[in-house]
């Protein structure tokens, strides 16, 4: 009878050491899932941009339409090599509205000159091959975009490749159940997303890793950023509009703004890369001047009467010294300052993770 009584007590004890056992493994489960939310929302917090300011005028000196289209293209690519975010595109002007249906006077057939011109390629190029018909009319501006080098950007997925996430466009025809909205991936297959949204529409679908593409597999729309926040993604740059250089600045579609600015200028300090430091930052940006430079473009802004360049922006720097020309042009000036700073930009970025 003791003997089964022990027995008994000893099957309790180990009916109440698995129970405790098991919530322990649901309290470490939980405690992970705690820890990988907080994980994942540091490093969308941490999410840093670069940006880089651009006069639309440099597209004036072109001269032809071919050599304009070239110049904007040599503009995407130095983007899209050294991770850019975002491309502002400004005018010499006080005040002002950039409307994409501004053309050149007397032009019947609808070209483009300056700023409306540059933005117009440099979108175009940013979009993924496979949706360039659906969100781009035809248009005298695009006549030698296929003189082009592609930009190759990890969003620019082939038909066969399958990622995490791919950019599509919303579709008219209508899903079998009613439900959600057909999108076309650049698969062989349209995939359908769970939001009813209007056609045309540019969006960014998580794909996941069902490969399965009927339309009982409902994918989800995500914000353009979580490609970089989640998988650490480069997926493209976003393009701005600003009527003058104070509009760079006020228009900043960042909170806070950008906090910290550079100037790039022959006129500017002279720092090798090696010894240059960029202060810790959550949104940076770099201007670049036109013709006559980023002297002129202050000069010719109201908002910045009186200042001069070192006053407008927190570093004013020389990234080519010694030239061997007199004059180096604003889309040279791009590649040969974005490889400058590109180790400057990763030490402050590396530090910062720290």
């Amino acid at each position: 009878m003791a003997k089964k009584k022990k027995r008994r007590d000893s099957a309790t004890y180990g009916e109440e050491e698995e129970e405790l056992h098991n919530q322990d493994n649901g309290a470490t489960e939980n405690n992970k899932k705690i820890k990988r939310n907080e994980e994942q929302n540091t490093k969308k917090s941490r999410i840093r941009t670069v940006s880089i300011a651009v006069p639309g005028s440099i597209i004036d000196n072109a001269q032809s339409l071919e050599l304009a289209t070239r110049l904007a293209g040599q503009i995407a690519r130095a983007s899209t090599i050294f991770r850019i975010d975002e491309i502002v595109v400004f005018d010499n002007k006080s005040s002002g509205m950039y409307d994409s249906r501004v053309t050149t006077a007397g032009d019947e057939d609808g070209s483009e000159s300056g700023s409306p011109f540059l933005i117009r390629i440099l979108e175009y190029l940013e979009t993924p091959q496979y949706l360039r018909k659906s969100l781009f009319p035809r248009h005298n501006s695009l006549r030698f975009v296929g003189l082009l080098p592609p930009l190759d950007a990890p969003h620019h997925l082939r038909k066969h490749e399958w990622g995490p996430f791919r950019e599509g466009v919303t579709l008219k025809e209508k899903t079998l159940s009613s439900v959600g909205t057909y999108v076309d991936v650049g698969l062989s297959k349209n995939v359908v997303i769970e939001d009813k949204l209007e056609p045309g529409k540019r969006v960014t679908v998580a794909m996941g890793t069902n490969r399965h593409l009927g339309a009982d597999q409902l994918r989800k729309v995500v914000p353009f950023s979580t490609p970089r926040e989640e998988e650490g993604l480069y997926w493209g740059y976003k393009v701005r509009y600003a009527s003058s250089i104070s509009s760079v600045f006020k228009e900043c579609p960042y909170e806070g703004g950008y906090d910290h600015t550079i100037g790039t200028s022959e006129h500017g300090t002279i720092v090798h890369s090696m010894d240059l430091t960029i202060p810790k930052f959550s949104h940076l940006l770099i201007a670049f001047g036109g013709l006559a430079g980023l002297e002129e473009s202050i000069e010719e802004d109201d908002s910045l009467k009186g200042k001069n360049a070192n006053e407008v922006f927190d570093s004013y720097l020389n990234t080519c010294p010694n030239q061997g020309s007199r004059t180096i042009r604003t889309e040279e000036a791009i590649f040969i300052s974005l490889q400058y700073f590109h180790e400057p930009i990763n030490r402050t970025l590396q530090n910062a993770e720290v």
